[in-house]
């Protein structure tokens, strides 16, 4: 008969049944194993994702609208203890005449503007082969002229054919360009739905989704959601109150100087401006080309534009607005904008920050519990100083004579 306390301490217990670094080993097989599994099974799941995509856009378009609304609806119910089916059908009600004040004042410039820039880019394009022939006419330039000139036409090239290869691809793909209309109508019609049960019963979302938690744990799942939800309002608002404001200096800046189509610049700034650290200066490079054919001092005012511009975000804009900051490192946030641009293009770059604040935020939420199960995060103990006992014996002896 084997003796238990053998067979409890053999080389095989110790090294793989009771080996940390083992299980750790077999629990990443399993969820590698899964992953294949699923990946090979891919066709059962194309049915949700093919759903998700369709629902996604509405429910990230009112999400958004959400985050925006939910503080005026809170404070009209609160302070002025006006009924929140009211104050959501006055605000639908201001939003409409918005839409319809854009539509009717702003959207016609802005589509005048930014058709006389497509017709006035053949000039500037003509304008900038000149500057550049003339550049390389300098007699400094006589070693590297003909692999600059070879550089310029390889490039010009290339950019005309993927240009005429991504027109055929448009015309070709007629069935994707009906499905993208498609889903933007969509979107349009079912976000202001989405919205409105959104206002209506976002209080209650919390306490109905966990009703389905276990009780055991409802009040931390409860405090992830909270800060969830918090770091996303913070996130949303600040990007689109600080994007706001960016475009309507912007907008005043280039009318006060001369600029030529200051509204379009403007607002394509405001949007440009939703990429963090990035968005004022790629903003502002179209303003320069523009600028440097119209005026040499065109670009000095356009430059005193943008100085002015920043400076107002940096110093009241930005740190007004709560929640504005993210705390995150900016090599981080350009890190995540690179990579979530690579995989997911425009989407990534708008949407990679949020994601990764979430991801942060039940990341940390899960190593705070592993830390207090685990207890390897635990200060070790000091260690008591040892006690002379003769020592203290005899002093306490001469104490008593």
């Amino acid at each position: 008969m084997t003796d238990p306390k053998a067979t409890k301490h053999s080389w095989f217990y110790r090294w793989f049944l009771n080996n940390k670094a083992t299980i750790a080993l077999i629990n990443i097989l399993l969820a590698l194993g899964v992953i294949w599994m699923l990946a090979n099974v891919s066709w059962v799941f194309t049915p949700v994702g093919d759903f998700l995509m369709m629902v996604f856009p509405p429910v990230v378009l009112s999400a958004v609208l959400y985050y925006l609304i939910e503080p005026l609806v809170k404070i009209a119910e609160r302070r002025f203890k006006i009924h929140r089916i009211w104050t959501i059908t006055i605000v639908f009600v201001v939003i409409i005449g918005l839409i319809v004040w854009g539509i009717v004042a702003l959207i016609p410039i802005i589509q005048e503007q930014t058709q006389q820039i497509i017709d006035n880019w053949p000039k500037y394009w003509k304008n900038i082969q000149a500057t550049a022939d003339s550049l390389l006419s300098s007699s400094q330039l006589d070693g590297v002229r003909d692999q600059i000139n070879t550089q310029f036409d390889s490039l010009s090239k290339t950019v005309v054919k993927q240009f005429n290869d991504n027109i055929a691809d448009w015309f070709s793909n007629i069935t994707s360009a009906v499905g993208v209309i498609t889903s933007i109508f969509v979107t349009i019609a079912t976000a202001p739905f989405v919205l409105f049960f959104m206002l209506k019963d976002g209080p209650k979302f919390k306490k109905n989704l966990l009703a389905f938690v276990p009780v055991k744990f409802r009040q931390p799942t409860g405090e992830l959601l909270s800060d969830i939800n918090l770091s996303l309002s913070n996130y949303i608002r600040g990007q689109l109150t600080v994007a706001f404001w960016v475009g309507v200096m912007f907008s005043i800046g280039y009318s006060i100087v001369g600029q030529k189509y200051a509204l379009t610049l403007g607002v394509l700034a405001g949007f440009l401006n939703l990429i963090p650290y990035l968005g004022s200066f790629l903003a502002i490079i179209p303003a320069l080309i523009i600028a440097a054919f119209t005026a040499p001092l065109m670009v000095v005012k356009v430059l005193i534009v943008f100085a002015i511009e920043q400076t107002i975000e940096s110093r009241f804009v930005s740190p007004l607005v709560v929640g504005s900051k993210m705390e995150m490192h900016p090599v981080t946030t350009l890190l995540i904008l690179l990579a979530a641009g690579k995989m997911f293009g425009l989407l990534g770059v708008l949407l990679g920050i949020p994601v990764y604040a979430v991801v942060k935020i039940i990341f940390m939420r899960f190593f705070e519990w592993f830390k207090s199960v685990s207890g390897l995060y635990e200060p070790e103990a000091e260690p008591e100083p040892q006690v002379d006992t003769e020592k203290n014996k005899q002093d306490q002896a001469e104490t008593d004579k």
